[in-house]
């Protein structure tokens, strides 16, 4: 899976302002569904959607910060996907044609140039193939989904077009299915990427299916196989989630100014500081400045970084200090968390004095 982020049709001001930030000369990264799944999942880290609306390199920044990523596909992951996907797709896509059960497909030249001009290519092939009554396979497609007011360019593995008009959204992927079954974990987190797409997808002439076709190496061998997955769920959370992010302008203008993300310069700390972060251990498994923010959340001492479910529990008890001082104060709080802090403090004490009698 490969991504793209453009974001030239933003209007004039919020691009000029998305540059300056990522410092000068310096080129967007790129956002791929990986991403975009990671930040739908914390909708609440304007720090996070600021620096990925910018094609802020997080990876360079977390290293200049002294608290370097930990997690990331390794080369040779990369190589060994790279190497099915194109087994997958090795003549004509034969192998790829056989798990959809189709005995041939029209293969449209998506090539443009520039992403607008693939944009417009891969809208263009979508409609033909929605009108043509037969099978149509896009190998890599671009397509567009709007991010909290950014337009941000996403690229499937591939998208067959059923003879029905309908799309699929196909995923390669480098994981084994054993005995009919893969890592959950993994198929999740496939399941949200491929929801990314269908999203993008819902937006054009030619209706998505909410079933995506996860291609994968059967057992140990290097042999395609795919299964299936419903990503409804998925979509819905996607989907509010997406809704509940802050609009990159608001965000952008409540910055200081002169605020840069340009790992040379002498302001990133104070820069990145001046971002709201939003940290939860989850964030250690899919962002780049996770051990950056778990720094500063246990320095607060913020009961976010405990867990999200933590926190929702413990109500306006925001901070460690707050829920100590809670669970051995005196009973007129009567907040009800508190209340129940107490009511366990009280427990937890009981029981180690019958331990300690015993």
């Amino acid at each position: 899976m490969r991504g793209v982020s453009d974001r030239t049709s933003t209007t004039a001001p919020l691009a000029a302002t998305l540059a300056a930030l990522r410092g000068p000369g310096v080129q967007p990264k790129a956002l791929d569904a990986r991403a975009l799944a990671a930040l739908a999942a914390n909708p609440g880290c304007a720090r996070r959607a600021l620096l990925d609306a910018a094609g802020v390199d997080k990876t360079s920044v977390a290293q200049a910060l002294g608290a370097p990523t930990r997690f990331g596909q390794s080369r040779f992951a990369f190589t060994r996907g790279n190497a099915f996907e194109a087994r997958v797709k090795a003549d004509g896509c034969a192998e790829l044609l056989r798990l959809l059960g189709a005995d041939d497909a029209a293969l449209p030249d998506l090539s443009a140039p520039g992403p607008e001009g693939r944009l417009a290519r891969t809208r263009l092939a979508l409609k033909e193939a929605a009108a043509a009554g037969g099978w149509t396979l896009l190998d890599h497609p671009l397509l567009a989904l709007d991010v909290a007011g950014a337009p941000t360019l996403l690229e499937p593995d591939a998208i067959a077009v059923r003879p029905d008009g309908s799309a699929t959204v196909i995923e390669v992927k480098s994981f084994p299915i054993l005995d009919g079954s893969a890592d959950a974990v993994k198929v999740g987190a496939a399941a949200r990427q491929a929801a990314c797409y269908v999203l993008a997808l819902e937006a054009l002439a030619t209706p998505p299916r909410h079933e995506v076709l996860l291609v994968c190496p059967r057992d140990f061998s290097n042999v395609p196989t795919a299964r299936t997955v419903d990503v409804r769920k998925q979509l819905s959370v996607t989907r509010r989630q997406l809704a509940r992010l802050t609009r990159i302008e608001e965000i952008a203008a409540a910055l200081p100014d002169g605020t840069t993300f340009d790992v040379t310069g002498e302001r990133l700390a104070d820069s990145v500081a001046a971002v709201p972060a939003t940290y939860a251990p989850e964030c250690l498994d899919s962002c780049e400045l996770a051990y950056h923010c778990r720094e500063k959340s246990r320095a607060d001492g913020a009961v976010q970084s405990l867990g999200r479910s933590l926190r929702g529990e413990l109500g306006t008890l925001t901070t460690i200090e707050r829920i100590l001082s809670a669970a051995t104060g005196p009973a007129g709080d009567d907040d009800p968390a508190a209340t129940a802090l107490r009511r366990a403090a009280a427990l937890r004490a009981e029981a180690l004095q019958e331990a300690g009698c015993r």
